[in-house]
């Protein structure tokens, strides 16, 4: 946070941007780090015991446990920083998506974003232009898509069938301010974030 902000004084903007919960095994983050946020009342859940699923995981599980009994299909939860580093963290990161399918996940770089279109919804996407495209790409994840349809983009699709280690629509281009996608697999939706 305090890169957002460079000039004030770090320790004012940390204070000012507390998590209201750090939760995770616990493996990476320095102790210092911890002891800090928990005398500014930050909660600390140790999960170390949970080996089997990733932090992201532990923290959306959390975040819908936490979220009060109302539609959960309007929760959308914003993941900053998940992609970028490690192949296999970023592979992980996309897992989650397909772990919580019923829940709307944006995994956010500083180049692009990423969610997931399940298979059981027909989709409209409604592109920012002034801050998203123009390339985007969408990518079958599970299983292979016998027949995805699209409108609005350079390229579009008329009953394809993508797959790896077939043809996936990587490197497309937006066209109109709505996308509409519609697939019988699950697919992965990537747009490029232009630089400010």
């Amino acid at each position: 946070m305090p890169l957002f902000f460079p000039h004030e004084d770090p320790s004012d903007v940390r204070n000012r941007y507390k998590p209201e919960v750090i939760k995770g095994d616990m493996d990476s983050v320095r102790k210092d780090v911890l002891d800090f946020y928990s005398n500014l009342g930050t909660e600390i859940v140790d999960e170390s015991h949970d080996q089997d699923t990733t932090d992201l995981h532990k923290c959306i599980a959390y975040i819908r446990d936490v979220t009060p009994n109302i539609d959960k299909s309007n929760l959308c939860i914003l993941v900053a920083g998940a992609l970028g580093g490690r192949f296999d963290h970023e592979i992980g990161n996309i897992n989650v998506l397909c772990s919580f399918s019923s829940t709307r996940i944006i995994l956010l770089s500083d180049d692009c974003l990423i969610h997931l279109l399940p298979r059981t919804h027909h989709h409209e996407i409604h592109i920012q232009p002034s801050v998203e495209g123009p390339h985007c790409g969408l990518i079958p994840i599970g299983t292979p898509s016998r027949s995805t349809t699209t409108t609005g983009l350079e390229w579009n699709l008329d009953n394809t069938e993508m797959s790896f280690g077939g043809l996936v629509s990587t490197s497309n281009i937006v066209k109109e301010e709505k996308i509409t996608v519609r697939s019988d697999s699950n697919l992965l939706w990537t747009i490029s974030i232009k630089k400010q």
